[in-house]
């Protein structure tokens, strides 16, 4: 969802201080050609659906104006930005999407290639670059909206028009409902990082710290992560929490106290936001969606189901089952908390990183509320 470039203190410091920062290592560093990865991408990504060009065009046209028609009721029912800008949308579609997101993954890395270190990462970064492009050409299938913090001076909101069209086709509902539907998701995105501006430097420190490992090398860290899926195998453990399911589990299960502390830190908050997005979309109620529920059963009975199990199989190797799980785990924290305390008192958990949830607090509403709230 990000796109950023690590931090670089200014500040002096000690000669120890400077040996350690100059031991650590980026570890994604040279290690993806985000370039290439666009490209092949573009070129694997499905086509989307057949419409007709006054049907794109409608659909371009009405997704935009919902972008800003949303607004309104998520600045509403969250009491967060008012007075603030309203950017507009970007319309895209696949392709689009697959450029955007690789260039969002760069920067959010710190892997964009360039001076003294240009030919070394070209070099390294070829074959996990096709790798890159084939994920994103398999994401770009799946991706409905995307709002990217990182990106101009009011983010970027990304809506993929053949992925809505497509969704909205299957589940049978209002195209214009549906529609500002899923912008009332992004843009509650928008919303929570433009009147939380401190959100980008935590999400851009944590993943600094993921790419902190010392003089370990790529290769060093892909070995470990494969006798961590060999062991995983061996003892069939598939089960657990979201988290420890996955690549992200299996990275977890390998990384360091400090890159794993950070990746949970960065779980927590992702299952904060989506699940308050989530909650925002079914708040707004039927006033501004008329079929908001028939919506919500419809996508929810969706999110459920995999098209075949190939499809099944590599949403569990991404990760994408655990992001499911986010929505889910996250929807229910902030209607809890919101039925017990209100929203007014729920924006407290806006206030900075020390009022954000604890992973033993997401499932346990009460445990956060009498952290924060007192």
């Amino acid at each position: 969802m990000s796109v950023t470039e690590n931090k670089t203190e200014t500040a002096e410091g000690t000669d120890a201080e400077s040996d350690t920062a100059t031991e650590k290592t980026n570890s994604f560093a040279g290690a993806v050609d985000w370039e290439l990865a666009a490209k092949a991408g573009v070129r694997l990504s499905p086509r989307g659906p057949k419409v007709s060009r006054y049907t794109a065009e409608a659909a371009v046209t009405e997704l935009s104006e919902a972008s800003i028609r949303a607004e309104g009721p998520v600045r509403e029912v969250t009491r967060l930005a008012d007075g603030l800008p309203i950017p507009a949308a970007q319309v895209v579609d696949r392709a689009g999407w697959v450029r955007a997101a690789a260039y969002s993954m760069e920067q959010m890395t710190g892997t964009g290639l360039g001076g003294d270190d240009a030919d070394k990462g070209l070099l390294a970064g070829k074959p996990a670059g096709v790798q890159a492009g084939a994920m994103l050409a398999f994401l770009s299938s799946a991706i409905l909206g995307q709002y990217d913090p990182f990106t101009g001076p009011d983010g970027t909101l990304l809506l993929v028009a053949p992925n809505i069209v497509m969704v909205e086709r299957a589940l049978k509902v209002s195209p214009t409902d549906f529609r500002l539907w899923v912008c009332l998701h992004e843009v509650t995105h928008r919303v929570q990082f433009s009147s939380s501006p401190w959100l980008t430097d935590y999400m851009q420190q944590s993943v600094a710290v993921l790419g902190e490992v010392g003089d370990e090398s790529v290769s060093e860290l892909v070995g470990r992560l494969g006798e961590a899926l060999r062991e995983r195998k061996r003892a069939n453990n598939g089960d657990g929490p979201a988290e420890q399911r996955g690549v992200v589990g299996l990275l977890r299960a390998t990384q360091a106290p400090p890159q794993r502390e950070a990746l949970d830190r960065l779980l927590m908050l992702g299952t904060l936001l989506e699940g308050h997005a989530d909650h925002v979309m079914d708040a707004v109620g039927p006033a501004v969606v008329p079929s908001v529920e028939q919506i919500r059963r419809a996508f929810d009975n969706r999110r459920k189901r995999s098209a075949n199990p190939v499809q099944r199989l590599i949403r569990a190797l991404l990760g994408m089952d655990a992001k499911m799980e986010q929505y889910v785990r996250g929807k229910k924290f902030v209607d809890a908390v919101v039925g017990q305390v209100g929203m007014e008192q729920f924006n407290a958990i806006w206030t900075g990183p020390d009022t954000l949830p604890l992973t033993t607090e997401i499932e346990a509403p009460d445990k956060w509320i009498a952290r924060v709230l007192g």
